[in-house]
């Protein structure tokens, strides 16, 4: 855990006295409920790694919340605080909405490790720590990918959400191909919904007759694309590119799955690394306040074992 820590790029340091491991520590942890497959990796991996730090640390308590709306959560936070929490690691369901639940927990002396999902306004001051995976990697490797494997490819994009993070992947996409003789043959939201991307990718295979890759921002979707594929009958797609780490679409890169050559991590692991990291920071004296910021590796048949987690719903 030291290694990881002290091999972290991070932008600040902080060093959290008064903490040893003699005292008892208290951890509140909140999360968005399973409304989806991501935030389903996202409580999975919560839950994970909160039992394996208390079986690490005799004086640690880790408690886990799960909300499916921003005031449940700013409720969940409260409580949280009511109970005496050291340090506050939370990934908003909608980071705006929550702020001033957070900072009050913050002004009271609690740790705030943000996750994910940070204020509109870019706002630092909300929190001690920032864990991220890199949403505009997500899609400069796709695009990187796409470049030197398919050069004169013609490739649809469904998108996810009309947000900023959907952009700042867009945007890392359109930089990587930017110069090369990859067509984008058009763009469409798909809502990072699998039903919306069977929905989108029926269209796209309507209206062209020679698609070659199709990237979709997120696993989820790829479910939906890949069911349009097989029941048009097409053959001339080559390959579709996803996103994030679903342990479906991991496990098809392990096992060669031409459809499915490689996947970018944006993993709901990301949680644990956010756990891990403050609990270090707290209980082993190492500064970990700043930014960490996952990188959105190429997952291939060569590493695809390390991101697999077979009993997580995601």
């Amino acid at each position: 855990m030291k290694n990881l820590v002290m091999g972290a790029t991070l932008l600040a340091a902080t060093s959290l006295a008064g903490i040893t491991q003699a005292q008892a520590l208290t951890v509140g942890v909140s999360i968005p409920a399973a409304d989806h497959g991501w935030t389903a990796g996202i409580v999975y991996h919560a839950e994970r790694v909160a039992e394996k730090l208390m079986e690490e640390y005799d004086d640690l308590n880790v408690i886990v919340k799960t909300s499916p709306d921003p005031a449940s959560q700013a409720n969940a936070v409260q409580d949280l605080a009511v109970q005496g929490i050291d340090a506050l690691v939370i990934l908003p369901t909608d980071p705006d909405p929550l702020v001033n639940a957070i900072m009050q927990v913050k002004m009271e002396g609690t740790f705030v490790t943000l996750v994910d999902r940070a204020p509109s306004n870019n706002d630092n001051s909300v929190r001690d720590l920032y864990v991220a995976g890199n949403n505009p990697a997500l899609g400069s490797v796709a695009g990187d990918y796409i470049a030197e494997t398919t050069p004169d490819a013609k490739v649809v994009v469904i998108r996810g959400l009309p947000i900023p993070i959907d952009q700042q992947r867009q945007d890392g996409f359109d930089s990587a191909l930017e110069g090369t003789n990859v067509e984008v043959l058009e763009k469409q939201f798909g809502n990072w919904n699998r039903d919306d991307a069977f929905r989108v990718t029926q269209d796209f295979l309507t209206k062209y007759p020679q698609i070659d890759v199709i990237w979709a921002q997120d696993d989820d979707m790829v479910v939906g694309v890949l069911q349009a594929i097989q029941q048009a009958g097409r053959k001339d797609i080559q390959y579709v590119i996803g996103g994030a780490g679903s342990k479906d679409m991991i496990k098809k890169v392990m096992d060669g799955d031409p459809m499915i050559p490689v996947d970018v991590l944006y993993p709901p692991a990301m949680i644990g690394t956010a756990m891990e990291l403050t609990v270090a920071g707290m209980l082993d004296q190492v500064p970990v306040a700043g930014s960490y910021i996952l990188d959105a590796t190429l997952v291939t048949p060569e590493n695809a074992e390390n991101y697999y987690f077979p009993d997580s719903p995601y």
